[in-house]
């Protein structure tokens, strides 16, 4: 499970810093570089097994208020399909449903990170 457990975590890293850079065209990069970052740094530190509980609950907490902000404009308006349908902009409801989707997908992954620092610390 631990060498799992590292792959997906480096994968997961690179994912994310990809996303910070694809950031730059985006009518409101800071806030978008800054969460996609975060999950960066804490999928870094989690590599190298150094993750506080705290740091990944906080990213958790930080996208899904931003994602409940995003879903009264998305769930039950623009069909999930829709989003692959083109790789650009093609209006904002796709955009929105793109950007909750994503923030329901880094609260997952760090949900998954805080879990697992977690259970070290209550281990060790």
């Amino acid at each position: 499970m631990s060498r799992a457990w590292t792959i997906a975590n480096a994968v997961m890293l690179v994912a994310f810093a990809f996303s910070v850079v694809v950031q730059c065209n985006d009518p409101d990069p800071l806030a978008w570089v800054a969460i996609y970052t975060a999950a960066t740094i804490v999928c870094g530190l989690e590599l190298r097994r150094r993750t506080h509980p705290a740091a990944p609950a906080a990213v958790v907490a930080v996208a899904l208020i931003w994602a409940t902000t995003l879903a009264p404009r998305v769930i039950g308006k623009v069909p999930f399909g829709s989003m692959f349908d083109e790789f650009e902009m093609a209006n904002i409801p796709i955009e929105e449903s793109r950007e909750m989707y994503g923030l329901v997908f880094i609260a997952g992954w760090m949900a998954a990170v805080a879990v697992a620092a977690w259970r070290r610390r209550e281990g060790s």
